[in-house]
């Protein structure tokens, strides 16, 4: 790559990292963020030094890595609101930047619903052969009995709630290593998940069940399909920073993608948590009103979109104002 072409690739980001050192940034950057740009800078610096090792921008480039390495050693002490800081800047901050990653998750989720609906629509044993004959007979005969959502009316709700949050947080990190097969073992899984969710729904929309299922799934469905969906970003996240690295090598590319989609899928336990106890606790009650069923679904949509989509983007607009 000629010079010109590299400092005009890398400029604007140099001049970030400019401000957030000299504190022009609102948002205090974290010892995670100041060891990403000192792997950054360090990897931007050893391509200068091969390249142009006479130039001024190699010289620019040791005085602004030597400052980085600096703020980050001259105070090792954790921050005391580490907690508070991960939550309100830093995971919102990696969702914009992986604001792409969780639109394709989202898109192989909803082709895979609708895939998984078109084929159950075209062979009534398409259910059967996701489901399993064991859970589309029982379900059947709960149906049978007036009771089709009998399934969550587990009578030891305590065990149900371990068991279920113990799952849900698996898969979150399966999606999430599946990753490291350069994103297919992601894809599989939320292919696979999606297919699994359209026949579900359809199957209860054939008998005319579909409202009833939906009020009834979807108070804890929302959050656990939604938190699905995110861990299928963080997968991605990874598997992509092995397929496109970028100016950086694939070892460093690979690093810093996976610490992000690590830290997006340690946000969601308190999600799949949540989830597990509303389907424990509050999924069990089919007899609740239309009107509280609808407003704990439409409270956790909003959740989602306003924590992880709206709230990143606002958090980001402030950060360059």
């Amino acid at each position: 790559m000629r010079e010109p072409a590299f400092i005009k690739q890398n400029a604007d980001r140099w001049k970030h990292f400019e401000g957030l050192m000299q504190g022009n940034n609102r948002h205090k950057t974290t010892p995670d963020e100041k060891a990403d740009l000192f792997i950054q800078l360090t990897d931007d610096l050893s391509y200068a030094k091969t390249f142009y090792p006479k130039s001024r921008i190699t010289t620019y480039l040791n005085g602004l890595t030597a400052n980085v390495h600096r703020a980050i050693y001259k105070n090792k002490r954790e921050e005391t609101n580490r907690f508070w800081q991960f939550w309100a800047y830093e995971l919102p901050e990696i969702m914009y930047q992986c604001r792409k990653q969780l639109l394709y998750s989202l898109l192989i989720t909803l082709i895979s619903v609708s895939l998984g609906v078109l084929s159950s629509s075209y062979d009534p044993t398409f259910p059967n052969l996701i489901l399993g004959d064991n859970y589309i007979n029982m379900t059947t005969e709960n149906i049978e009995r007036g009771d089709p959502m009998g399934v969550y009316k587990d009578p030891n709700a305590e065990a149900m709630f371990l068991a279920i949050t113990f799952n849900n947080i698996r898969v979150s990190f399966f999606a999430f290593v599946s990753g490291v097969f350069l994103s297919i073992g992601t894809v599989y899984l939320l292919f696979s998940n999606g297919v699994m969710l359209g026949a579900f729904q359809y199957f209860f929309y054939e008998r005319g069940l579909f409202l009833t299922s939906f009020l009834t799934i979807w108070i804890h469905g929302t959050l656990e399909i939604s938190a699905i969906v995110i861990a299928g970003c963080a997968g991605l996240v990874m598997g992509n920073s092995i397929l496109f690295p970028g100016t950086y090598s694939r070892s460093d590319s690979f690093l810093m993608g996976a610490r992000k989609g690590l830290k997006i899928a340690i946000g969601l336990v308190p999600i799949f948590i949540t989830a597990g106890f509303l389907e424990s606790y509050l999924t069990r009650h089919t007899e609740m009103d239309i009107v509280s069923k609808a407003s704990i679904i439409i409270i956790s949509a909003l959740f989602i979109i306003t924590y992880f989509v709206v709230y990143p983007m606002v958090l980001h607009r402030k950060q360059i104002a």
